[in-house]
């Protein structure tokens, strides 16, 4: 059974001062857990039901030192979810290292101060299926620990690499004549009109206030979502995490 001294941490990692800490995170479900496994994200606990350890074998073909059998009620205490899952997993944050030259002949996407937990798991969902392996965040963007970010991923986060860094620094970094910065703007130009590169930033901005203006003029290359038919009244902006969705398939659509 849990330990009042483990419930205490585990709820504690709901906060991100106490994820930063311990550096560690927590994650809730049968195909979420078994995937950040498989991935091989080091787990510090491993918590579950009778029910669930009979009708999985990633729990027995994976080396984990701390196994913690316990009942549903004991799982509701440490849950954040309305209908807790019969198992839950502590991991251990990974180190993340980046591999300049993987970067320069990719492409990524840059996130300035994306907000909403469920937006940040869905774009790193969209990441994934669209083949793109980094994204890089201002350290406004909500944390990628974030309980609902994990949950939003559903997996996800074991492919794509997560970096918090400053993104002026990061563009000019990178920023040349033949590796360009994307963004979304109702100035750009029509995106299904552009010859997209294999390679380059695409920056997605805050849900409210779009992208920075510091950022903005970074921008080289400026796309535009035309919305149909053209002259009729629609909604205001398109949420974040579609509009990445829309852009990166535009991306490798032009690849086929």
């Amino acid at each position: 059974m849990l330990s009042k001294n483990q419930i205490k941490l585990i709820t504690s990692l709901q906060q991100k001062k106490y994820r930063d800490q311990h550096q560690l995170f927590v994650a809730e479900g049968n195909k979420l857990v078994s995937d950040l496994i498989e991935a091989n994200v080091e787990v510090e606990f491993l918590i579950y039901t009778k029910e669930w350890k009979a009708s999985n074998s990633i729990s027995r073909k994976t080396k984990i030192n701390n196994r913690i059998e316990t009942d549903a009620l004991q799982i509701k205490k440490i849950s954040t979810l309305k209908t807790p899952s019969s198992v839950i997993a502590v991991f251990k944050i990974p180190s993340r290292i980046i591999d300049k030259a993987d970067i320069q002949n990719s492409l990524s996407l840059v996130l300035d101060d994306v907000q909403d937990p469920g937006n940040l798991g869905t774009i790193i969902r969209v990441a994934d299926w669209f083949g793109i392996k980094h994204i890089f965040c201002s350290p406004n963007t909500v944390d990628l620990y974030n309980p609902k970010v994990i949950q939003a991923t559903m997996g996800a986060i074991s492919s794509v690499s997560v970096i918090y860094t400053k993104l002026e620094e990061l563009i000019l970094q990178y920023k040349n004549p033949s590796f360009p910065i994307y963004g979304t703007f109702l100035e750009g130009e029509i995106i299904y009109n552009c010859k997209l590169q294999k390679k380059g930033f695409i920056i997605m901005g805050n849900e409210g206030k779009g992208v920075s203006e510091k950022i903005q003029n970074l921008v080289t290359n400026k796309l535009y979502i035309p919305d149909f038919p053209n002259g009729k009244a629609v909604s205001e902006s398109l949420n974040v995490s579609v509009a990445t969705s829309i852009i990166c398939s535009e991306f490798r659509r032009q690849e086929f």
